[in-house]
């Protein structure tokens, strides 16, 4: 039986990555920061990067659905045994590298010095790599962008948005993420290579918002105005400990398009985002 690694098996990517691989008849040693009980096939062990337990000597494949940065400084000093290492990065690396935001410039450089030390650490010790970089992540209520807007839209029955935020995003789906991880670790055209993992849809900012409040119950309204006037509001917003992180950056992407391509990926290991297609469940329940 094939034996996994899995860092991050919790979070919004690594719980359903985590099913993927029990139901493709992996053995799995997860680790996680709680305690979690034993299954069939399933092992947890309890530890950060900075205190890990004891872990297995040798396995088929890591797998890393957590913070690159400090994934990459373990795997870098690690001298546990593998065939392949396949962890989750992030388009920042791209999108944020010239932000006007300080604190998101160096996020860029971070996950960018995180995937060169992954790669020099698995070409020395001999084992093939596999970055996975997702755009806009959304399905488990817990991501950091369309969450955010629907907690805030559904304790304001509204969502402001400044005039032509139009563009272009392509939110991918976590299961379809989980997906790729498990079937690119099989491939030999995705070794030694990095994968930008986009969304299966094309769509403008503006309409990607508005499905995303179409669907919260109740359904919120979409309000545009002035790019002075959503400034004041989101100013407003802060100031009552809502709407954190729609900071200047945030607000000038809203109009730039971010665009990936899923070519490589798809013809690497057969990658196929979904079409964007929200659900109530998708996102937080408004807090009573």
């Amino acid at each position: 039986m094939r034996h996994a690694l899995l860092f991050g098996g919790t979070g919004q990517i690594g719980e359903p990555l985590l099913v993927r691989l029990r139901a493709e008849g992996w053995r799995v040693t997860a680790v996680s920061r709680t305690a979690h009980r034993d299954g069939p096939g399933l092992s947890w062990r309890q530890g950060g990067f900075d205190d890990l337990p004891e872990l297995p000597a040798s396995v088929d494949a890591i797998v890393s659905a957590g913070p690159l940065d400090a994934f990459s400084h373990w795997f870098a000093r690690s001298r546990i045994e593998a065939v392949r290492v396949v962890a989750f990065g992030s388009t920042s690396v791209v999108v944020k590298q010239h932000s006007v935001d300080d604190a998101e410039r160096d996020v860029a450089q971070r996950l960018g010095l995180a995937e060169d030390r992954l790669a020099a650490a698995s070409r020395e010790r001999g084992i093939a790599f596999t970055v996975l970089r997702p755009t806009l992540v959304y399905g488990a209520a817990r991501d950091a962008t369309l969450s955010r807007i629907a907690v805030v839209a559904q304790r304001l029955r509204a969502f402001p948005l400044p005039r032509r935020a139009t563009g272009l995003r392509q939110p991918v789906h976590v299961d379809d993420l989980a997906d790729a991880a498990v079937d690119c670790i099989a491939s030999m055209a995705a070794r030694d290579r990095a994968f930008d993992l986009p969304g299966g849809e094309t769509l403008p900012y503006r309409e990607m918002v508005r499905r995303v409040l179409r669907v919260l119950e109740p359904p919120a309204h979409l309000v545009e105005l002035p790019l002075p006037m959503f400034e004041w509001a989101v100013r407003v917003a802060q100031s009552r400990g809502i709407a954190a992180g729609f900071g200047d950056a945030a607000i000038e992407r809203m109009r730039r398009d971010l665009v990936f391509d899923a070519a490589p990926a798809r013809d690497a290991f057969g990658y196929a985002g979904r079409a964007f297609a929200p659900t109530a469940a998708m996102f937080p329940r408004r807090e009573a």
